[in-house]
């Protein structure tokens, strides 16, 4: 059985989690575990993205109520913004789903995903269904329910649209299918191996009065969810301040709170409730039959018995209690139980068990050498019985003298086949909107598969556990100290392949050279050699610079404008072995750390572009990736902080660009407002991309020359016809003539964050709409001010340019020319 960590038990208050090695838990923390056993009931909270989830309402029903308390979120949350590095799309979607697994390791909830893919904005479900898989996603959400079995299903949003986001919409109207599908055995009969049909007693929806938009109403259903709980000292306004706050990549950080909360529902389902949220549910232990109620008689007892300074004392009964559960009829709750009860025993026991490696990556075709500690920290007769990782198994039957350390040294050897340690949902190519699982048993799983896991077998007091423990690679940091985090199994070589985008005048005949560096993490058995696949014909690596190879590609051999070619490496003297995977890891402190594996490319670009100007001033943003596209454009980009950006002669720059939401994240960018306006009043070009709001900290953001407002106008489909207001206006003509065709291939989006109520010496360029809207023309702004230009974009372009979206590039070269008086080809520096 998988070792349980229960999410009444806060994992931790500090601001830094790390990946999870052995935990014990403090006496009251044991004690509210005993209490726990009596209550056989279960809730699912229901919505569409991470951070949707209502954390204070889900800590008040693992930790007040006992519950067990899941997070179904339909998506990853690949499709948003990142704060804290540069990372979007699927590696985005790793770092939420650790932030979700971090939040739940404090609220005390339990997290599930169906394969939904986080596709960016939606306005209305109608949209989300055309793009999402919609029968894939409903039987997913069955699916999690029919295994999970909640007795009542509660959703953040309503199926008539006050949530605002289409996605969020959606989650409700699947919730709400899915509640009456789940307990149908016509629905998704091949489910049924594993689980069986499961009806709940209810559906609510947890209404809101937050954004402007009050749902709730005195007539409706509520509950308190703002008590205090003495035995962890907090409140559950506190503790869910923190389970929220570990979604740093959407800064999220919140301030706790305390006193009554009132939570609001509304009945879309089922029964409605009365007096309780489980009305009509039996919570005790009557609902497995008449043998329970000598079970909750025996927990009742432990629970009386229960000292506090002195957990070891419960072990002999909680190991009586076991064996006791055993003889029940299967059922979900006998075995949810008796999870419970073996980890209630582990930590009585203050047993130790930690299976460890000195090095994080392994390979296939080796073997390695791992180590497992164990240590009984108690009186209880513990006897270690049977030990196993990978191929090896040992059966020393060993006493686990009190609080003496037990070392077992582990070989395992690792198959030639042994399949890279890889999220089990990045396995299998995507669909266009959904992940591709084909493992029904997978579907739902929140984290990857470790590489390695240690099954030890003890037993206590005479009665027999296995515990199931992740291999972790461990090691001391000489600030951080002792660290636990992922061990995972990567080939020999991985291939790194750059630029990432290469930029080729069209009509012009151009050769350039990709760096192809193959990193050895293994000795090979002769020297590596490589090339790239996707042309035509094979390039091949012509030198090896003894930091990489070169290889050669002209624009000749490219069939159409966007084009991506993957590295190859291989082993001269092993014929036939290739490696084409690179390796992304992504380190943050507050999560594990993230490895997955993913074939690199190189975007290569025939396309018709000119530019104007040199230099460019960069001010970086969130999650930003536009200065590398920059630099393959052929311009020479500074990034600049806070102090080059106060020291320096700007007037050195044809063009400053502030990123995606500086304005948003630099509270430094107001003190600079002076700095910036003189630039633009002395012949400079002011670019501002995208900014959620006006406000930049505290304090309203000073941006332009002139008055304008931001607001959340969009234009979510990316295929929306665009009108020019004025096609005569230089920005859609110099460099380069913007024509209708720039503005096929974009993706997720055409805008985002508009501006509104601007002043008049702002002119708007283009004019757009989704289906069944009016046309909104604040998606670019721009306006001479003195000598220069001000630009405010509200076009993607922080998703366009590093998709590679010839249209895109093109228009934002012509916006970087505001101010230029001649042309210069790409070329022609």
């Amino acid at each position: 059985m998988k070792r349980i960590v229960y999410s009444l038990f806060l994992a931790c208050f500090c601001g830094t989690v790390f990946a999870q090695g052995p935990r014990s838990w403090s006496g009251s923390e044991i004690l509210q575990g005993i209490r726990k056993l009596n209550v056989l009931g279960s809730v699912l909270y229901l919505a569409a993205h991470p951070d949707d989830e209502n954390t204070r309402l889900i800590t008040y029903l693992a930790n007040e109520k006992f519950y067990r308390t899941g997070y179904l979120s339909l998506t990853r949350g690949d499709g948003g913004q990142n704060l804290i590095g540069e990372e979007q799309g699927i590696e985005l979607g790793l770092i939420r789903t650790q932030e979700l697994l971090a939040a739940r390791r404090i609220d005390g909830g339990e997290q599930f995903f169906t394969r939904a893919f986080d596709f960016g904005f939606s306005k209305n479900p109608e949209e989300t269904f055309t793009i999402w898989n919609r029968a894939l996603v409903l039987s997913d959400v069955v699916w999690v329910i029919r295994k999970f079995q909640p007795d009542v299903i509660i959703t953040r949003f309503p199926t008539t649209g006050e949530g605002g986001h289409g996605h969020h919409t959606a989650s409700a109207i699947l919730a709400n299918e899915a509640f009456r599908l789940a307990a149908d055995p016509r629905q998704y009969p091949e489910q049924l191996q594993y689980v069986k049909p499961w009806q709940a007693r209810r559906i609510l929806w947890n209404t809101f009065n937050f954004g402007g938009t009050n749902t709730t109403a005195p007539s409706q259903f509520k509950i308190d969810a703002g008590g205090y709980n003495a035995p962890l000292g907090k409140s559950y306004g506190e503790m869910a301040a923190l389970s929220r706050s570990q979604h740093k990549s959407q800064g999220f950080g919140s301030a706790g709170t305390r006193g009554e909360s009132w939570e609001y529902f509304k009945t879309t389902g089922g029964s409605a409730p009365e007096k309780g949220l489980m009305d009509g549910v039996d919570l005790s232990w009557n609902r497995i039959g008449p043998e329970g109620k000598k079970i909750a008689e025996a927990v009742t007892k432990i629970e009386a018995g229960f000292s506090v300074l002195n957990p070891e004392t419960s072990i002999k009964p909680l190991a009586a209690l076991y064996q006791q559960m055993a003889q029940l009829p299967a059922s979900y709750w006998k075995h949810k139980k008796m999870e419970e009860v073996q980890e209630l025993i582990r930590q009585c026991c203050g047993l130790f068990m930690r299976a460890t490696s000195s090095v994080q990556m392994v390979f296939p075709g080796e073997t390695i050498k791992l180590n497992a500690n164990i240590i009984n920290r108690s009186d209880a007769r513990v006897l270690l019985k049977r030990l196993k990782i990978g191929n090896s198994i040992s059966t020393p039957d060993q006493l686990l003298e009190k609080n003496r350390n037990v070392n077992q040294l582990v070989t395992v050897a690792i198959a030639d086949t042994a399949a890279l340690t890889q999220p089990y949902w990045l396995r299998n190519p995507m669909e266009p909107a959904n992940y591709t699982v084909r493992d029904q048993q997978q579907i739902g799983s929140p984290d990857a598969i470790p590489a390695y896991t240690a099954e030890i077998t003890i037993t206590v007091e005479d009665v027999p556990f296995t515990f199931t423990e992740p291999v972790l690679y461990n090691f001391t940091d000489p600030v951080k100290g002792e660290l636990y985090e992922p061990l995972i199994v990567a080939p020999k070589v991985t291939v790194q392949l750059t630029p990432k985008l290469v930029l080729f005048q069209k009509g012009k005949t151009e050769t350039r050279l990709l760096k192809l560096q193959p990193v050895i993490n293994k000795p090979l058995q002769g020297q590596p050699g490589g090339g790239v696949t996707g042309l035509p014909e094979t390039a091949a690596a012509v030198a090896d610079t003894g930091t990489g190879m070169q290889v050669p590609v002209s624009n000749q051999q490219l069939t159409k404008p966007v084009t991506a070619v993957y590295g190859t490496v291989w082993d001269q003297a092993a014929p036939g072995k290739k490696y084409s995977q690179a390796l992304k890891s992504i380190h943050y402190d507050h999560i594990p750390y993230i490895n997955y594996f993913f074939t690199d490319s190189v975007k290569l670009l025939n396309i018709d572009l000119k530019t104007s100007g040199k230099t460019i001033g960069y001010i970086p943003g969130a999650g930003d990736k536009v200065p590398d596209v920059l630099t393959a454009m052929g311009y020479q980009v500074v990034l600049l902080d806070r102090n080059r950006l106060m020291t320096t002669d700007l007037s050195v720059f044809d063009a400053i660009i502030t990123g995606v939401r500086a304005y948003n994240i630099h509270e430094w960018l107001n003190d600079a407002y002076n700095q910036l306006m003189n630039y633009v009043r002395n012949g400079g070009n002011l670019i501002v991309q995208y900014n959620t709001n006006n406000n930049i900290g505290p304090v309203k953001a000073k941006i332009g020359p002139y008055d304008f407002s931001i607001s959340r106008n969009r234009i979510t489909d990316e295929r929306a016809a665009v009108r020019f207001i004025d096609a005569s206006m230089p920005v859609l003509n110099y460099p380069n003539k913007i024509t209708p065709e720039d503005f096929l291939g974009w993706v997720q989006e055409r805008s985002t964050y508009h501006g509104a109520g601007w002043d008049a010496h702002l002119t708007p360029v283009l004019a757009m709409r989704d289906p069944g809207e009016p046309e909104d023309s604040g998606a670019l702004l721009t306006g001479r001010f003195g000598k220069g230009y001000f630009t405010y974009c509200g076009l993607a372009f922080f998703r366009q340019l590093p998709a590679a979206v010839p249209g895109a590039i093109r228009l934002f070269a012509n916006i970087i020319a505001l101010n230029s008086q001649t042309s210069t080809t790409i070329n022609g520096r």
